[in-house]
């Protein structure tokens, strides 16, 4: 029993009742009575443990009416809780007041899944759009996916800032750039930025609803396309919540080989970044030099993997592709000459007078704000936060193999690239580390589908941060509900409120120190 478990056994006594039908079993599942679920996260509000994640699932095939549930951690203590909400009255007390990070949550839950957070401060619409009908809940077992949605007359309401002089700046949804839609709204006087709201979901794909028509084989493909940038952590972190459930264990190699295609991943992602970021701020010579080495990095991940992005390599059980003596030694020699290349660079970007000017003291988003939106990753570790689930749930090899964690405390653009040049050099010495020691053995060990109603969750710290994958089967073991939760759907809160204050120009570097998914967002 972990800390937070005892906490909330104590406070709720009897009322707590602990579900046995979750996987891993280091996680318990709490079920709570629907009036005391609010109850519930002020208690875990009081501990001091972050909101991970809260989601609804439709049950009524199960056990009947609709799953509340929400994630709470505390360092490695981790805790689900759980209450119903009948079929003929799908409503629940929001935790909004509580954790600012259940705002969209809760949004998203009640646009797709038709459940009502009551005493929830906003009830707009999320992902789904406000010209669709009101009473479509795309993730309700009674929607039919093949159905085409049609439309009606709907209006968003905008959050606005008025006074004299205060005007309006409407930006996207489409772009100049070869980059996803969003739409922001900023109020602005002079050049300084008041308000920013996001409005997100133009590349809604019904992805959570799709899974539920695909085998738990098949999910894997789907896991590594919520985001493409990420096909490595996301395929991976369903797959260890399906195995999970399963009880279905990997061979040590596999989970060794997954962990080298993660840190390759996250160099690559990386890089791009450091290099748009100077590109932001018309430093062009970082842009094009970082790209190159990205794309030497994807080019032996062809020649080693056979994909530039390693996209479906990562199966419930293992992985389909093995890495050969000869491979390991072109590895060891390109992170060598990478190293060489990558440290020239940064002296470049540590010693030039105009970048600085640019990215120090630019959109900063501090530790007390990181902390209250439940933000994690990169934007997390830039103000302070030390969050990393390599450390909080080690898996193999990261459990021999430990992780040295970079934190900054400035929470500027110039912190979050930082953390992102501390961890290209972490992940090189990760590398190194596991491919001197990679065991030997198997890549794939058989996966029997999982038992009728099992649940299983799953976290991996992609680049962008943390990602958690939570999976329940139905009454045939078949898929009855998989919830995607990428970092960008707690981060990109973080982006509005860390541009207050700022000019206008400085919103485009800003939001590509952050670089949160669109497509992980809205699923």
């Amino acid at each position: 029993m972990n800390a937070l478990h005892e906490r909330l056994v104590a406070q709720l006594g009897e009322a707590a009742m602990q579900l046995e039908d979750l996987r891993p079993a280091d996680v318990p599942l709490l079920l709570v009575p629907r009036e005391q679920f609010n109850e519930a996260a002020r208690t875990m509000k009081y501990q001091e443990a972050r909101l991970v994640a809260e989601w609804a699932s439709d049950e009524t095939l199960l056990a009947g009416g609709y799953g509340i549930y929400a994630c709470f951690s505390k360092g490695s203590d981790f805790l689900v809780v759980k209450c119903v909400a009948p079929e003929d009255d799908p409503a629940f007390p929001t935790i909004t007041r509580k954790y600012a990070a259940a705002y969209r949550f809760e949004r998203q839950m009640h646009s797709l899944m038709g459940v009502t957070p009551l005493g929830s401060p906003d009830l707009r619409p999320w992902i789904k759009f406000e010209d669709w009908p009101e009473d479509a809940w795309p993730l309700r077992k009674t929607f039919d996916s093949r159905t085409r949605m049609p439309r009606v007359p709907g209006d968003y309401r905008w959050i606005r800032a008025e006074g004299e002089g205060v005007y309006e700046i409407p930006v996207g949804p489409v772009h100049a750039g070869i980059i996803e839609p969003g739409h922001f709204r900023f109020q602005a006087m002079g050049e300084e930025i008041l308000n920013l709201e996001e409005r997100l979901g133009y590349v809604h794909k019904g992805i959570e609803k799709r899974f539920e028509a695909l085998s738990w084989e098949d999910g894997a493909r789907l896991a590594g396309r919520v985001s493409g940038d990420t096909t490595v952590a996301h395929s991976c972190c369903y797959c260890q919540a399906v195995e999970s459930m399963a009880e279905c264990t990997p061979p040590e190699r596999a989970l060794w080989l997954r962990a080298i295609m993660l840190e390759r991943e996250r160099i690559a992602n990386h890089l791009g970044d450091i290099g748009a970021i100077c590109n932001d701020v018309a430093f062009a010579f970082l842009f094009f030099q970082c790209n190159i080495l990205k794309e030497q990095i994807v080019r032996t991940n062809f020649q080693l993997f056979q994909q530039r992005f390693l996209k479906d390599k990562i199966v419930p059980g293992g992985v389909t592709v093995d890495l050969s003596d000869e491979g390991i030694d072109c590895m060891l020699r390109e992170l060598e000459e990478f190293s060489k290349k990558f440290e020239q660079l940064i002296v470049i970007y540590d010693n030039n007078a105009s970048l600085e000017d640019r990215v120090r003291e630019t959109g900063i988003f501090s530790m007390e704000k990181a902390k209250d939106l439940g933000t994690v990753g990169i934007v997390a570790r830039a103000s302070g936060l030390d969050l990393d689930i390599r450390l909080q749930r080690p898996a193999a090899p990261y459990d021999i193999i430990v992780p040295r964690v970079s934190v900054q405390q400035a929470g500027d653009v110039n912190a979050r690239v930082w953390v992102r040049i501390d961890e290209i050099r972490e992940s090189v010495r990760l590398l190194r580390e596991m491919l001197y020691n990679l065991p030997t053995g198997e890549i794939c060990a058989e996966f029997i589908p999982p038992l009728s109603q099992a649940s299983g969750l799953a976290f991996v710290e992609g680049w962008r941060g943390e990602i958690m994958y939570w999976v329940q089967a139905g009454k045939a073991g078949e898929v009855n509900r998989c919830m995607v939760r990428d970092p960008s759907s707690l981060n990109w809160l973080g982006l509005e409120q860390s541009i207050h204050g700022n000019i206008v120009p400085d919103f485009p570097v800003c939001n590509k120190s952050f670089n949160q998914s669109y497509s992980g967002n809205d699923l």
